[in-house]
């Protein structure tokens, strides 16, 4: 039986002040599910179209069914070098009506498609229903075959299927397969973080697509780690491929639930502070890097009628957090942003693609000896 990889907490480290969910994840958010399909065939040398293959797709749901009970939602834009579709519906909207699915920069468009297919399928053939999903990418031609389009309907399809609380997949898994984050592998991470019972009790959670970064910003719980773990110590792709992009240029989804009752301009405001815990890991938001985010809350959830079904032309209640309680659930959301990406860190394991580069996995001896060092490493027990 295949075990999951190890994550930063099982090295002895912690960061930030709040306390995480039960999971460490996103699915700690109730009712939130998250599901992976991740390819990888093939090795040697490119031959579009045929390979080698490192890619995949993520899928999550903020419910089972959000295309009939939508959920308040709002975004941002670090950055905005890339993709994340639908969000122009959510910014009218304030709502999120369909799963969110994550992939490479060249597979938008089939993960988008099969997901409006899935959402039909789901209706009558009597009347005219329309899908605007929410599909976000990075680049991860440095190690995939990105022009051979290999992501495929049924991938998406199964990666929704799947979906399954829980313990969630980390490192190279589902869209972010073969993506490299400060110059070491990265990939798929998660973390959550609840709010003390004074402060509501609330749960945020973080899944992010961690594809960014330049090596020499690394930090850890304020550790200079990519200083001291530099490229004469653990090698980038980057030094191998003569094609891609400048280190920094990648780009990073961050999807944020919560099951705090906000309205969509709360929302928005949480999503904004995914920003400030991906500065906290040494993130920038660089000209060449897409860092895009989005957050909803299921707190309306079976309040909120889908526009693509009749709905009832008298007023309904909502509930909502006052402002003024707001801020917790924004240390929440960048503890939680910051923790997932490390999670990616920590989950990826050394990965060969194309041409026979390699994006090489953060080690773990290495990072705790730094830490120590710098006096943030493992606790003893109490």
């Amino acid at each position: 039986m295949a075990t999951s990889p190890p994550r930063y907490r099982d090295l002895g480290l912690t960061v930030g002040m709040l306390d995480p969910g039960p999971n460490n994840a996103i699915t700690d958010v109730d009712g939130v599910t998250v599901g992976v399909t991740t390819l990888i065939e093939g090795e040697g040398p490119l031959v579009p179209g045929k390979g080698p293959v490192r890619t995949g797709v993520t899928g999550i749901l903020p419910h089972a069914d959000i295309g009939a009970e939508p959920v308040f939602a709002g975004c941002h834009r670090l950055n905005g070098n890339g993709e994340l579709t639908g969000l122009e519906w959510v910014r009218e909207s304030g709502q999120l009506t369909t799963p969110i699915a994550i992939t490479n920069t060249h597979s938008v468009g089939v993960v988008r498609d099969a997901i409006v297919a899935a959402d039909m399928r789901a209706r009558s053939d009597v009347g005219a229903f329309w899908s605007l999903p929410v599909v976000g990418e990075t680049w991860d031609g440095t190690l995939n075959d990105i022009n051979g389009f290999h992501v495929k309907p049924e991938h998406v399809h199964h990666a929704l299927e799947t979906a399954a609380t829980g313990p969630v997949p980390e490192g190279n898994v589902g869209g972010g397969t073969a993506m490299i984050c400060h110059g070491f592998k990265g990939g798929t991470g998660t973390a959550s973080r609840t709010l003390s019972a004074d402060e509501g009790g609330w749960t945020v959670g973080a899944l992010v697509q961690a594809n960014y970064g330049r090596r020499e910003r690394l930090t850890v719980d304020g550790v200079p780690v990519g200083r001291e773990i530099g490229p004469d110590v653990v090698p980038t792709p980057y030094d191998e491929s003569p094609t891609s992009p400048p280190p920094g240029a990648g780009s990073i989804i961050v999807i944020l639930a919560t099951d705090a009752p906000l309205l969509p301009h709360q929302c928005e405001r949480i999503a904004q502070r995914a920003g400030l815990g991906i500065a906290r890991v040494g993130g920038a938001g660089e000209h060449s890097s897409g860092d895009l985010f989005l957050a909803f809350s299921t707190a309306n959830r079976g309040r909120l009628a889908s526009y693509k079904d009749d709905i009832a032309a008298g007023p309904f209640d909502v509930t909502m957090l006052p402002d003024a309680a707001i801020s917790p659930l924004f240390w929440a959301a960048i503890e939680a942003t910051e923790e997932a990406i490390l999670n990616a860190l920590i989950g990826a394991e050394t990965l060969t693609g194309i041409d026979g580069v390699t994006a090489h996995a953060l080690p773990h001896d290495a990072l705790v000896d730094v830490m120590a060092r710098y006096g943030r490493g493992p606790q003893p027990p109490a």
